[in-house]
């Protein structure tokens, strides 16, 4: 048996024609549902993982990489280099609006002018978003 990447690499690769993020704890259940229906993201929430819902964020970090997968959060934790090292990561996205529609939308518009470039765009880099972006901002 080999590592979680290596045993699940083929099935990644399958879609990666479509963005693959990997959402920690505090992402709200209807914004998991909004990226995998309306955004059509291949999303590992760790909601659905009990082993991992309570993991630190070193290890969901770790994991996120493992499985080349961008990090979704609203922890501003994330943002510190020293213990996230941006080029240790396939790219962090930390997300911040008032209420799941601001979300929804932040996320929407992220889809379009970020996401639509690559599966991983952010890959070493991290982006903490608000609900005022505009892609006017890049």
């Amino acid at each position: 048996m080999g590592t979680l990447w290596s045993e699940l690499g083929p099935v990644a690769e399958s879609v990666a024609d479509r963005p693959r993020v990997y959402a920690d704890a505090n992402v709200p259940a209807g914004i998991v549902a909004f990226m995998r229906e309306k955004l059509r993201w291949d999303v590992l929430s760790v909601m659905d993982q009990p082993d991992l819902r309570r993991a630190r964020d070193a290890e969901h970090f770790r994991l996120a990489r493992q499985l080349r997968r961008t990090l979704i959060t609203l922890d501003r934790d994330y943002l510190d280099d020293r213990k996230f090292p941006p080029a240790e990561g396939s790219g962090v996205l930390v997300i911040a609006a008032p209420d799941e529609r601001g979300l929804a939308v932040l996320l929407k518009r992220l889809d379009e002018h970020l996401f639509a470039a690559a599966a991983l765009p952010l890959d070493g880099r991290k982006l903490h978003a608000h609900s005022d972006w505009s892609s006017n901002d890049q």
